[in-house]
């Protein structure tokens, strides 16, 4: 961390893969990772303010999986209300509503009310579940009563009205199949669809599961970087001889 090579305000400037990789069990650098994404928020703000008239050039996507691991990014709640404007988009990746809301308390229906879409991947987190059913709202069934009454003299009696019930109640989202998913886009109706089969996609064949070849080593790559590193500061030594 004594050098800077992320230059995070160039992202919005030519497209970039920048991978931000943490353990999933050992929290003790989070922080880093925190003070990093607040550090790059700041920083294209200001460039696509000073620089591009308020948008960047080229869109910046974070895909912030496992949300919840990385800790809690200072005013996160007010830069996700802010950053779409300049180009910058976040999907945030949980495995239960209830872990946004331990980490933000009372910012996390701010942030959750700044995002446009929300994809159901499944689940069974009671919170979750709840908040889901309420916001695919009801829809209108017709309930038929038939009452039978016996005695001397046999009576029927059938009573029809309309009724309100939950489009998906939560047990019906709670066993809801595998290969489905709720997406909930704003100004339209949620609706309930297919998960997209990876291995059709035209790009699978360049994954790790289509073949090991494809795996990319970390280790080994900072290893051959570091090497780099060494020999060109050798050159430089003979140079200056």
């Amino acid at each position: 961390m004594k050098e800077d090579e992320l230059e995070l305000d160039t992202l919005g400037e030519k497209k970039t893969a920048l991978f931000v990789i943490i353990s999933d069990t050992d929290d003790t650098f989070n922080f880093v990772v925190s003070i990093m994404y607040s550090q790059l928020f700041n920083l294209l703000c200001d460039k696509a303010d000073d620089e591009y008239g308020g948008r960047l050039p080229v869109h910046v996507r974070c895909l912030l999986d496992e949300f919840a691991n990385i800790g809690l990014i200072p005013k996160f709640e007010k830069l996700i209300a802010t950053i779409r404007s300049r180009e910058i988009s976040a999907c945030i990746i949980l495995q239960a509503q209830s872990q946004l809301k331990s980490i933000y308390k009372d910012n996390a229906d701010t942030i959750v009310g700044n995002c446009d879409s929300t994809l159901f991947l499944g689940g069974k987190e009671r919170t979750t579940l709840k908040e889901l059913s309420e916001s695919l709202g009801k829809e209108t069934i017709d309930l038929y009563n038939i009452s039978e009454t016996r005695s001397n003299q046999k009576s029927f009696g059938l009573n029809y009205q309309k009724t309100g019930k939950e489009l998906m109640s939560q047990d019906e989202i709670t066993v809801m199949d595998g290969g489905k998913c709720i997406y909930q886009l704003r100004g339209v109706r949620p609706f309930l669809s297919d998960k997209f089969d990876i291995t059709k996609h035209k790009n699978y064949k360049f994954l790790e599961d289509y073949d090991k070849r494809n795996i990319f080593d970390i280790e080994k790559y900072l290893q051959r970087k570091d090497e780099v590193k060494l020999k060109e500061s050798m050159v430089v030594e003979i140079l200056d001889e």
